[in-house]
């Protein structure tokens, strides 16, 4: 499809839900919520569906309040795979009428599609989506969409960020979305609990490959107590050591279930990494699932990096 294509879908039907993905992160949600506040200007009844609302994106998602109404046209943003709804992917698998995404792994089944895996993040294909349908984007949308743009860029920062993506991020700051706040939320803001956490988690940091890989974990007791916008960006930091390629995060979840994020610096292809393990993402940032006990997941991502590095 094309997003004039999408533009016309959209214009013909109504009651809306926007699906965002498990574990949601200011990308999926800024899409959502823009996606949402752009459909209601144009006279329809749309709903932002999420898994959770971390508390640090309250700024957005306050901003989109339920609507009472029967759904009848289903969106996807920044979905790549139905598993990823969490919770509600029994309820809505198989019924995507319309998948919007960037991540070149995409396997939602879903009959009406736009990937675009050039985009730095979905945030970039929704402001265009929103400009076709003619619909003038204001303050509170501009503030969604610097947060999708802002926040899978890692603030512009990452190897994905490109011309286009900033040159959107210029025409927000002309509507006048409110960077500096948002920019101080999410990314120079941490609780003490926050600083605790990665005190620990580089207490515990494991090196491997010749030192060009960086692994580290958090257990449910090192972050018991914590909500996700807490452990936000905690993937990052094995990237940030001077001549790590590829840095590793596991995350323990209930049941033996461990996700795994991979970040690179786009010399080192993080999707290629995860999709061994069955997941999938981007060459700079990707992720997967594993089931096991920490040893053993630990063991088994250092021996693909080995093999990869």
């Amino acid at each position: 499809m094309t997003i004039k294509e999408i533009a016309s879908v959209l214009k013909e039907n109504n009651n809306f839900e926007i699906l965002t993905h498990n574990y949601p992160d200011g990308d999926c949600l800024g899409c959502g919520c823009a996606l949402a506040l752009a459909l209601r200007k144009l006279g329809k009844n749309a709903n932002v569906v999420t898994t959770d609302k971390p508390k640090n994106f309250d700024f957005i998602t306050s901003i989109v309040e339920d609507m009472d109404f029967e759904p009848e046209f289903i969106v996807s943003v920044d979905v790549a795979d139905e598993k990823l709804l969490g919770k509600n992917e029994d309820s809505y698998r198989g019924r995507i009428d319309l998948c919007i995404d960037h991540h070149g792994s995409n396997v939602v089944t879903a009959p009406q599609k736009y990937v675009d895996p050039t985009a730095a993040a979905a945030g970039e294909i929704i402001f265009e989506l929103i400009k076709e349908l003619g619909v003038t984007i204001d303050r509170n949308i501009a503030n969604c969409l610097y947060t999708a743009v802002s926040t899978d860029t890692g603030c512009f920062r990452y190897v994905n960020t490109t011309s286009k993506t900033l040159r959107i991020a210029a025409d927000l700051l002309d509507i006048g979305c409110d960077s500096d706040f948002i920019n101080k939320i999410m990314f120079e803001t941490k609780t003490k609990r926050r600083i605790e956490l990665e005190r620990d988690v580089l207490e515990n940091m494991i090196f491997c490959a010749d030192d060009k890989c960086a692994i580290i974990y958090t257990t449910l007791k090192m972050v018991e107590g914590m909500g996700d916008d807490e452990t936000e960006g905690i993937a990052s930091i094995p990237r940030q050591i001077e001549g790590v390629r590829l840095g590793i995060t596991i995350r323990e979840k209930p049941n033996g279930i461990y996700k795994i994020s991979a970040r690179s610096n786009g010399d080192v292809d993080a999707c290629a990494f995860c999709k061994r393990f069955g997941g999938g993402g981007h060459v700079g940032a990707a992720g997967c699932t594993l089931e096991g006990t920490l040893e053993g997941v630990i063991e088994s991502l250092r021996a693909a990096a080995e093999e990869l590095l």
